[in-house]
């Protein structure tokens, strides 16, 4: 009896091993497999610009660190105190702004050093809904995140799947150039605040947009690869047991699952041997010891 409907990743020509510089951009699901590299050993930049949801903003900040290009002033907001970046996560956010600026800049500059070494991209979309700059000198721009400001602030919009593939496609010709290999995949969190029907509408704008980028680029040695972990968590592990206590976040468990897939996609036994010590290894430095006491 089948309880299960088992997802099997496309076959990729793309190999992982700790050898291979790696570079994580996206939703926090880029968080969470970029931590499990991180524990087994890997040599990782795990979303140098913070958590990013929408295709437009991770391409900005993909563009930005291959260009090595600095934000300015005009990139930065004040809000309950404190400065904030439209292009990166609240972790950059500072009461004083040259400091925020210097820690936005730093990042994009960390991440194009990664860029340099030909890593494996992992890139992971969250939403096709993205927020633009009402009113003001730098109207229209699209931001990485609302920094809890007023929604009347911002133009929402769903971005269509030719949108995101006009922006995307010289992104992946410019990898290409760089022999950077790329991971293409859909956040399997769902965004209860734009509704369950908006939610399934951006989840379906993102898997065509990146279907199509694969498509499109087959002839690249090796090809940009989907791996599907929208599909494991949504109809191999359907029971709400995998998912964490707000019933849209995976669980560990399903996390550890997904991973497993991952490593068996992209890894060869050997490196994933090696993973598994390195895990255990970081594991022991986790445990406190019961009794500090010195006699």
């Amino acid at each position: 009896m089948q309880l299960a409907t088992p997802v099997q990743p496309v076959p990729s020509a793309i190999r992982i091993s700790h050898d291979t510089p790696l570079l994580t951009l996206g939703s926090c699901f880029a968080d969470h497999i970029g931590l499990k590299l991180q524990q087994a050993g890997h040599d990782i930049l795990c979303n140098p610009f913070g958590t990013l949801y929408n295709p437009l903003s991770i391409a900005l900040a993909l563009t930005y660190a291959l260009d090595d290009r600095e934000i300015d002033r005009s990139w930065l907001v004040q809000h309950d105190g404190l400065w904030h970046s439209w292009m990166h996560h609240t972790r950059f956010s500072n009461p004083d702004p040259d400091t925020c600026l210097t820690l936005c800049n730093q990042a994009i500059h960390t991440a194009h050093l990664q860029l340099l070494r030909q890593p494996t991209l992992l890139v992971t979309l969250g939403s096709a809904y993205a927020y633009s700059l009402a009113d003001g000198p730098c109207q229209g721009r699209t931001v990485a995140n609302c920094h809890k400001l007023p929604s009347s602030l911002f133009n929402r919009q769903l971005l269509t799947i030719s949108q995101i593939v006009d922006t995307w496609q010289p992104l992946l010709t410019r990898l290409h150039q760089l022999q950077c290999q790329l991971i293409l995949t859909v956040s399997p969190i769902r965004h209860l605040a734009d509704g369950l029907h908006q939610n399934q509408l951006s989840k379906s704008t993102l898997l065509l947009a990146a279907d199509t980028l694969v498509r499109n680029h087959t002839n690249d040695s090796p090809s940009p690869t989907y791996f599907p972990a929208y599909e494991i968590l949504l109809d191999q592990l359907r029971d709400y047991r995998f998912y964490a206590r707000d019933m849209c976040h995976p669980s560990d468990l399903a996390v550890d699952i997904i991973w497993q897939q991952f490593q068996d996609t992209y890894m060869s036994p050997a490196t994933q041997q090696r993973c598994r010590d390195e895990e255990k290894a970081f594991r022991r430095t986790q445990h406190r010891p019961i009794n500090t006491s010195t006699t």
